[in-house]
């Protein structure tokens, strides 16, 4: 079995680390609604509006 080296060897995927973000974002806002979240709402969590602004 390999084990990874520990400390100094970190891998930072800043992509991966923005999609988990905004899961957890999704997830706050979902737990927080009283209903399913519209597609507008899932929009503004994902800030897709700002998005598609600066595009």
């Amino acid at each position: 079995m390999h084990v990874a080296p520990v400390g100094g060897t970190a891998v930072q995927d800043h992509v991966a680390l923005a999609e988990i973000e905004l899961c957890g974002e999704l997830i706050i806002a979902a737990s927080a609604a009283e209903d399913r979240l519209s597609l507008a709402s899932i929009d503004e969590v994902l800030r897709v509006a700002e998005e598609r602004e600066t595009d």
